[in-house]
């Protein structure tokens, strides 16, 4: 088995991919005169995908938890659960982030792109029956992403 550290990196590097593309279409778009109307929606139709397929079954709050937070994501987003109703969560580094500082992305457009990448979550949250809430994000320069699904 892989040394946790190096699952860890792969898990981040995936993270970073996956956020370069969604910077780069968003970017190309505002390019054309577009707005990033058309990646809400194609992000939240992904993670209804997972919803539906990866999270299927997994109402229960605990059961979802087991999913969204095993081992590799705790590592990868730095994962704390917090005590309290519902199933909180406090992620401490965010690849998504990381990667659009690197690409050079300007600090007042990372909101925005996290509000995009976000609709996954939602939408996953929507498929199991739960409630999402989005606290504070590193995005917008909190220490923490605090995220809550009831």
């Amino acid at each position: 088995m892989e040394k946790t550290e190096d699952r860890t990196a792969l898990g981040r590097s995936h993270c970073e991919h996956r956020a370069i593309w969604l910077a780069l279409l968003v970017e190309e778009a505002e390019k054309r005169g577009l707005d990033t109307a058309f990646a809400h929606e194609a992000v939240r139709r992904c993670g209804a995908y997972h919803g539906l397929t990866k999270y299927a079954g997994k109402e229960d709050l605990e059961d979802f938890a087991k999913v969204l937070m095993n081992e590799d994501a705790k590592a990868v987003f730095e994962m704390e659960r917090l005590p309290g109703e519902g199933l909180r969560i406090d992620f401490h580094y965010c690849p998504l982030v990381a990667a659009w500082k690197k690409l050079g992305v300007p600090a007042e457009k990372l909101p925005e792109l996290c509000r995009i990448a976000m609709e996954g979550d939602r939408a996953i949250a929507e498929e199991c029956g739960l409630t999402f809430t989005l606290g504070e994000t590193i995005a917008e320069g909190a220490p923490v992403c605090q995220l809550l699904f009831e």
